[in-house]
């Protein structure tokens, strides 16, 4: 079996049993595909063994971070794992392979006053979409920052998954899993603003978030993850928001504010959608380094740590 052909049954695996989001599919089509590259045009999968995988990492570590070669070879994995299940391959030649060790990071959360700067940074007056602009965008933001969705599962929302009266909102995140995210008044009264002009017969089955000029057919598009970006970006040079300013660092941030504010770490597991709790610790880290950062500038001992004290008379 070719590579192309393997690729092309990989896909649907993806899409139709893993339920991958378009972003997943294109990535781990991506990194397998490299993988077929590296071997050469003539290249099976079925052929590859352990040391071909062993050189194509080594190329790999020369030009790319270890995040990304990390993630490279979890994308051949499944690719092989899938292969191996098909019985197309005798062997998984990534088996036993460790993944580049890579510096833990911790998220970088946007400040509050920043993120709402963000919802509150309208478009220009002179644009002639200004209005819906002006609506749709702060919606998304506050959809964004209110709920903490992942920007795939915000463009994938259909008008019908917003619940206003009810104030929540269906979200649909990794693995086609289903979970229900309350939504904060700031973000229904600004979806309730954005959809209002647009309520018509058949409007529940329309995207939640669209384009704002009708294409050659007379519907307007669904935003892809990039508008969304664009979207984010154009409002943080707006607000004045330093730093790069992407979808996932209002999802961080969210986050990490209602564990500053003292929400339970597997309450924050269930409104990210985390399938591990792992995952969701990681924003114990952002906080506790608050802490300490409020504490050195508050507390007057701490401005005094690395000084010696005079010593007093013992008592």
């Amino acid at each position: 079996m070719s590579f192309e052909r393997a690729l092309r049954e990989f896909e649907l695996h993806l899409s139709a049993e893993r339920a991958a989001s378009p972003e997943t599919r294109r990535a781990y089509l991506s990194d397998v595909r490299g993988f077929g590259r590296f071997l050469g045009a003539d290249a099976r999968p079925d052929a590859a063994a352990a040391p071909d995988v062993f050189r194509w990492l080594a190329d790999l570590q020369r030009r790319l971070e270890p995040s990304t070669v990390a993630r490279k070879l979890a994308s051949l994995r499944s690719f092989y794992r899938f292969l191996a299940r098909e019985g197309v391959c005798s062997a998984d030649p990534t088996l036993g392979i460790p993944a580049p060790r890579s510096p833990q990071r911790l998220p970088r959360p946007i400040a509050v006053d920043e993120c709402e700067a963000l919802a509150e940074a309208d478009a220009p007056a002179r644009s002639a979409a200004f209005p819906a602009a002006r609506l749709r965008d702060r919606a998304l933001v506050e959809l964004l920052y209110g709920a903490g969705l992942r920007v795939g599962e915000l463009v994938s929302l259909d008008v019908r998954d917003a619940d206003l009266r009810r104030g929540e909102v269906r979200v649909w995140g990794k693995g086609g899993k289903e979970r229900i995210v309350p939504l904060p008044g700031a973000a229904r009264e600004a979806l309730a603003a954005w959809l209002g002009p647009r309520q018509r017969p058949g409007f529940l089955a329309e995207p939640l978030f669209t384009s704002l000029r009708p294409g050659a057919g007379g519907e307007r598009r669904r935003l892809s993850t990039r508008d969304v970006r664009r979207t984010l970006a154009r409002r943080a040079r707006r607000a004045g928001v330093a730093g790069r300013i992407h979808p996932h660092r209002l999802r961080h941030s969210y986050a990490t504010h209602l564990l500053d504010m003292g929400a339970d770490l597997r309450e924050i597991q269930e409104l990210l959608g985390h399938a591990s709790l792992s995952t969701t610790q990681k924003y114990t880290g952002v906080s506790a380094e608050r802490l300490l950062q409020v504490y050195d500038r508050a507390h007057p001992r701490a401005r005094r740590r690395g000084r010696r004290e005079p010593r007093g008379e013992e008592t």
